[in-house]
């Protein structure tokens, strides 16, 4: 399987009993469907993301990105808390390709961050 964004093979890595796919190359991140939610959870999982934030984000201007597995082209995609975190997802295997870096940010949240999350769900609560 080779990479979306720059072609390179991926490496098979493990944190835990859940297997994901690196980059050689730009060491972007592959997750199959709900790897990604697993690992969120997991304490220290984002010592998987080596790659650096520079190189991350000159890859992620590539928007125009086919899955790796199903061939079709992915979605650009926004996490909810952390709208500065961009990734792609594919709308048939569900897999999510996280340029390097942005697993790691996706695991910090900062003060500001927290605060926000945390008036949203007051929001929703009145």
């Amino acid at each position: 399987m080779n990479c979306p964004k720059c072609s390179s093979k991926f490496e098979q890595i493990s944190f835990g009993e859940i297997e994901v796919e690196r980059c050689l190359g730009c060491q972007g991140l592959w997750f199959d469907m709900l790897e990604k939610e697993d690992l969120v959870k997991i304490a220290g999982s984002e010592t998987i993301d080596i790659g650096d934030d520079q190189v991350g984000d000159e890859y992620d201007s590539l928007q125009d990105i086919r899955c790796p597995h199903c061939t079709v082209k992915m979605l650009p995609m926004v996490d909810k808390d952390q709208v500065h975190i961009k990734y792609e997802s594919c709308p048939i295997c569900y897999g999510t390709f996280f340029d390097a870096g942005e697993f790691r940010d996706l695991k910090e949240h900062t003060i500001l961050e927290r605060f926000t999350q945390m008036l949203g769900t007051l929001r929703t609560n009145f």
